[in-house]
């Protein structure tokens, strides 16, 4: 059974840095895609950037393009999301998810629809 455990959520100032990590368990594939969502209060989940497992593909949003760095340690089924030049706007509770071989792919991984397996999430605070 997949599982995702996400850390390294808190409080930072705006313009700060923080650096989030999900690590996957019961991975049967090495090419599954990875992705990392967030949800602020009243708001829709939001994609914001993906890596597949197998060659490091990334793909990233608009609004966090340029800000925010996906990578991944393969040996440990981990991913992480460096995020800069924090924003108010980016208070939400961050999720990484990932999905179905050949569902859930670069090509359409900012659908929540399309993760069928989410961690639990950490929350992201950008505040003075």
């Amino acid at each position: 059974q997949l599982q995702l455990v996400e850390s390294g959520g808190g409080v930072v100032q705006p313009g700060g840095s923080l650096r989030l990590s999900c690590a996957g368990s019961g991975f049967t594939e090495d090419y599954y895609t990875i992705g990392w969502f967030r949800q602020a209060p009243g708001k829709e989940r939001e994609g914001l950037s993906c890596i597949r497992m197998s060659d490091g593909r990334t793909v990233y949003a608009d609004s966090v393009k340029g800000r925010f760095t996906i990578s991944r340690d393969s040996a440990k089924n981990t991913i992480s999301l460096q995020m800069n030049s924090l924003k108010s706007e980016d208070t939400a509770v961050y999720y990484c998810a990932t999905g179905p071989l050949n569902y859930y792919t670069t090509r359409n991984c900012f659908s929540p629809i399309r993760a069928s397996d989410w961690g639990q999430g950490t929350q992201v605070t950008v505040s003075s």
